[in-house]
This record gives C-alpha cells, sequence and structure tokens, in this order.
C-alpha cells in the first residue's frame, strides 16, 4: 500500500528544514481492545529521505513513537529545484512515500 507522507520544505541559505508527517495508527501491540483481545503490532520500523536520489536522512524507529508521527530534519546544501523524498516501511511491509520539490 502506497499512502502519502505530508511534507513542507523551507529553503534559506542552502538549508532545507524539513517538515513531514506519517498518518499511521502506530499500534504497539501492547493495548486490547473492548473485548479484551490484544491489539497486534503494527508500527513504522524504517524511514528514510533522499535528496534528488542521494540519501540524506534515515531512522529506525520502534513501539514508542506516538500515532500520526511528526518529525523535522534540516539538510545543508540544498537548493531550489532539488526533489526530496521521504519512504517509510512499517513491520508488516507496508511502505508510504512522499515528495516535493524544493523552491
Amino acid at each position: 500500500m502506497d499512502q502519502p507522507i505530508l511534507i513542507r520544505a523551507h529553503l534559506q541559505d542552502g538549508e532545507a528544514d524539513i517538515k513531514a508527517l506519517i498518518h499511521h495508527d502506530m499500534e504497539t501491540g501492547l493495548r486490547k481492545d473492548a473485548a479484551g483481545k490484544v491489539i497486534p503490532a503494527h508500527f513504522i520500523n524504517l524511514v528514510s529521505a533522499t535528496l534528488n536520489g542521494t540519501p540524506v536522512m534515515q531512522a529506525q524507529w520502534g513501539i514508542g513513537v506516538s500515532k500520526n508521527p511528526f518529525f523535522e530534519f534540516k539538510v545543508k546544501g540544498a537548493k531550489s529545484g532539488d526533489q526530496l523524498v521521504i519512504s517509510a516501511v512499517d513491520n508488516l511491509g507496508m511502505s508510504y512515500s512522499g515528495q516535493t520539490t524544493l523552491n
């Protein structure tokens, strides 16, 4: 399944300030539903970003990250017209991605 990742990028003096939001329930596998059954774990475990195809960020996440995670990072050496792609994969193998052009 390919779900978009919402991205906002602000470029200033050769540095891009990237903010992103991934819509995901991020279930820990520790909660129970109303019937008392354990809700299976379903969480993002890998997030990566590329700038014009070159890796600029990678993060490994676990069950401690909140629902609909929001994160921010900076990329030095960015310029107007650069293509930023953020991808994520969860523990069930589902992938999510989003992209934007810096301006």
